[in-house]
């Protein structure tokens, strides 16, 4: 199901900003750094790495979020035009406005300034945390503007999106424990690189494979088609529950047995089952509705995790 956004020229203007960095979004994104915390230490952060970690967080998720839109600008605004502004419904995307600045209800500069100010407060935030912390922010926001430059040159792109997504949750391994195991970071490196592409890239892109198509943008639902996607999601959410549960041995923590009574039924029901309606129905509307429930998941993981190690 889809509806057409309205332009709501009155909508206050903090929403708009709101809305530039997709913050109910990012909200849910923040619960990925302090998961990984949690699950290297196995207990609660003293209380100055979770205030300026949570500031950081904060930050560099709504810096990431309004970077994508300032680098698509004009790609946003030809969109519009061509196709309308449409987006499912419930799109966790669009909760206050979609795309405010292409809509033309926040200027360019508007963008860039406020971009550039959060920008600021994570790279001051993340250098007192971890020198590591801030080299990740920055290639995180090269890795972002690079990953809209290649909307119409490849699908691979999707990689890049993977690996952004995982930069929060590397970031905050860094600050909590600067001598972290590799195989710990690879493993969280993978989790969180599947469920983004499983979860989050290509069922976004899939509930724009029209528009895209007319587009000429190359994205995996559009390079390969509805039957050949859903495989794909399918084997990467699948990849981000088998390594949820890896992660047991690879943590740390002591996690107790109440991880795997937890973690595979959140698996099951935010990723697995979603999944598979979209693989074997294959709609745009199912799409939207994974996307939306696969957004809950690190949130979800958080509380299984603070309840495994905790308690």
């Amino acid at each position: 199901m889809e509806f057409s956004v309205p332009t709501i020229a009155s909508q206050p203007r903090i929403k708009l900003f709101l809305a530039l960095s997709r913050t109910p979004h990012g909200l849910l994104d923040m619960a990925a750094p302090a998961l990984a915390a949690l699950l290297w230490l196995g207990a609660i952060p003293p209380l100055h790495v979770i205030v300026i970690g949570f500031v950081t967080a904060f930050s560099g998720y709504t810096t990431v979020y309004a970077l994508n839109d300032v680098v698509d600008f004009r790609t946003d605004r030809r969109k519009i035009r061509e196709c309308g502004l449409k987006c499912a419904a419930g799109d966790l995307d669009a909760v206050y406005a979609s795309h405010p600045m292409a809509q033309g209800l926040l200027s360019l500069r508007d963008g860039i300034l406020w971009t550039a100010a959060w920008g600021t407060i994570t790279l001051i935030g993340a250098w007192l945390l971890n020198t590591a912390c801030a080299v990740i922010f920055i290639l995180g926001c090269v890795a972002e503007a690079v990953y809209c430059l290649m909307l119409r040159l490849s699908w691979t792109r999707a990689f890049i999106s993977g690996a952004v997504k995982s930069a929060g949750g590397l970031a905050a391994i860094y600050a909590v424990a600067p001598g972290c195991s590799a195989s710990f970071v690879i493993g969280f490196f993978l989790w969180f690189f599947f469920w983004e592409i499983g979860g989050q890239n290509v069922p976004n892109d899939w509930s724009d494979m029209e528009e895209d198509r007319r587009m000429g943008a190359a994205t995996i639902p559009v390079r390969f088609g509805p039957q050949r996607c859903g495989r794909i999601v399918l084997v990467c959410v699948t990849t981000a529950v088998a390594m949820s549960i890896a992660l047991f041995w690879l943590t740390p923590a002591r996690l107790s047995p109440l991880y795997f009574v937890t973690a595979v039924p959140a698996g099951i029901f935010l990723l697995l089952l979603p999944a598979w309606r979209l693989y074997t129905e294959g709609t745009a509307a199912l799409a939207s509705a994974l996307f939306n429930r696969a957004s809950y998941y690190p949130v979800t993981m958080l509380a299984v995790i603070f309840l495994s190690a905790v308690f």
